[in-house]
């Protein structure tokens, strides 16, 4: 696996492999890689012959009190589980790089954006649209690999390759679980062993609300009750939001039908965590 940090090198790595006509896939992460990541390098893999994995903790995307100084990072773990993954090249840009001295333009979202993420973490998206556009630019994927579980950001980033014209394929991967069902997350590594118990809400709550589905409760109103009756048994973990919404615009349905995405956003102790599925 080649290692990179500046964009001229990065661009001679690619303008090498097309020379070879390879495809180019581009998996995108802020490190603290898990099995999760590592799935979208399996995807990946199966869409081009060239794999490119970025690690790059983006400050754009944090808000004031959250937990940049604070995220995971481990390079050379990360490394070496990227490269067993498959990774071909590992970028690394630094923050000097990506966002040099002067730079001022950002990506910002319309209404999509509006809610639920968005409305909880004010300029969380106009960061992450910024950066992944900027990576979009600098490596010219063919496919862009990105996980379900972040349901709101795939969906702009989808969103935006089809307003500003990006050839690009975005290609989703499901959500990798533990055993018992908890998404994985950079962040689950600040759980202790109660509060990652009090985490498996989210899920045992999506895991609810889609069997009332299944058995034909289709009111979105009575679905998210059966969150809400989730959470009440587990005080230790607080709702931040509970969004029943249309795969494509992310607007409130009243009836879920087959592909309406059920998202929750919580915090258990000090630890936010997010979580969704799609039903059907």
């Amino acid at each position: 696996m080649n290692r990179v940090t500046s964009i001229p090198d990065l661009r001679a790595w690619v303008h090498a492999a097309r020379r070879e006509g390879h495809r180019i896939a581009l998996v995108p992460t802020m490190g603290a890689l898990h099995e999760g990541h590592l799935s979208l390098v399996t995807a990946a893999r199966k869409l081009a012959p060239r794999v490119i994995m970025s690690l790059f903790v983006n400050p754009l995307q944090f808000g004031p009190g959250e937990d940049f100084e604070r995220y995971p990072r481990d390079v050379e773990r990360d490394a070496k589980l990227a490269e067993a993954a498959g990774v071909d090249l590992l970028y690394l840009p630094t923050v000097a790089a990506m966002y040099p001295p002067g730079a001022e333009m950002r990506v910002v979202p319309g209404r999509t954006a509006e809610h639920w993420e968005g409305e909880v973490r004010p300029g969380h998206f106009t960061g992450v649209l910024t950066v992944v556009a900027k990576f979009f630019n600098q490596v010219q994927p063919d496919v862009a690999v990105f996980g379900q579980k972040d349901i709101q950001q795939l969906t702009l980033i989808r969103r935006m390759v089809a307003d500003l014209d990006f050839p690009i394929e975005v290609v989703s991967v499901p959500t990798v679980r533990e055993t018992d069902g908890l998404a994985l997350s950079s962040r689950n590594a600040y759980l202790d062993p109660v509060a990652r118990k009090h985490a498996l809400v989210l899920s045992q709550g999506l895991v609810s609300a889609r069997k009332a589905w299944e058995g034909g409760e289709k009111r979105a109103e009575s679905l998210q009750n059966v969150i809400i009756a989730a959470f009440n048994a587990v005080p230790e973990a607080t709702l931040q939001y509970l969004a029943i919404v249309d795969p494509l615009t992310l607007q409130s349905v009243e009836t879920a039908e087959v592909g309406t995405i059920i998202a929750v956003a919580a915090r258990v102790g000090s630890t936010r965590l997010i979580d969704n599925i799609i039903l059907g």
